[in-house]
């Protein structure tokens, strides 16, 4: 009979083997990684914490004016902190005088718990006070009454260095990982090693017994490779050791042992 030709090949339905889902999913994961769509950034989120409502009214207006997009409004330090953990912005806009909580201490929470970076709004400008706002960990500040030429450029560098930093964090902790595994995998090899070696010095030690037994007690290299092996066995010491014993025993004496005869 002649072959079949391909054209005569019976046809499958597609439908039969794999359904519509598993089809697209088969289909996106073989689309090339450049020609997937890519979802646009949105607007950049924040958090405002202001207790003088007109001055918040104010802000949130500059910055939705300028593309930024206000997720939450706080009139305290408390609320400022719940706001931030609920949407967890891209940067927070914090007043130093507020009720309840004051802005430097909601600062640091927010920092502590590295959930966004945070810009001090004061109408102060002492040392001592933007000290304590840096060391609660505030990325920068801006004094009022506030200006887009100041406060756009600020806000937009303290994200830049809280991205920064958490790249730096992230590389950190990569590197510990890392190195974690590694040492984990050195610890492994010399385990290895070490039971090699042992394996290996046990092999010495019971070919040297086995060959003992044979010639001193007429065994063939079977028979005495048989009988470590069971008596091990049996009497439940390690071959290592009753090979220790036998050599001690049947092996040559050591060079003091002949210079005391």
């Amino acid at each position: 009979m002649a072959a079949r030709k391909k054209s005569e090949e019976p046809s499958i339905n597609i439908d039969e083997v794999l359904t519509d889902e598993e089809l697209k999913a088969v289909a996106n994961e073989s689309e090339p990684a450049e020609r997937k769509a890519k979802p646009e950034d949105g607007p950049r989120t924040v958090v405002v914490a202001e207790d003088e409502a007109v001055n918040r009214m104010d802000l949130v207006a500059m910055l939705e004016d300028n593309g930024y997009e206000v997720v939450g409004q706080a009139a305290n330090g408390e609320e400022a902190v719940e706001l931030t953990r609920k949407y967890r912005p891209d940067v927070v806009c914090m007043d130093v005088k507020m009720p309840r909580m004051d802005g430097i201490t909601a600062a640091g929470i927010i920092c502590d718990e590295n959930i966004a970076p945070v810009v001090m709004l004061t109408a102060f400008s002492q040392t001592d006070l933007v000290k304590k706002a840096t060391g609660a960990g505030a990325m920068a500040y801006v004094t009022k009454p506030y200006e887009e030429s100041k406060l756009l450029p600020t806000l937009e560098v303290a994200m830049g260095r809280f991205a920064e930093i958490n790249d730096l964090l992230d590389s950190v902790e990569r590197s510990e990982r890392k190195l974690k595994e590694t040492t984990d995998q050195l610890k492994e090899t010399e385990e290895k090693l070490k039971k090699a070696e042992d394996t290996l010095e046990e092999r010495k030690l019971v070919d040297r017994a086995k060959g003992l037994l044979m010639d001193k007690a007429d065994f063939s290299e079977q028979g005495a490779f048989r009988w470590i092996q069971k008596t091990s066995m049996d009497q439940r010491i390690p071959k290592k050791r009753l090979a220790q014993a036998i050599i001690a025993k049947y092996g040559d004496p050591k060079p003091s042992d002949l210079g005391e005869r």
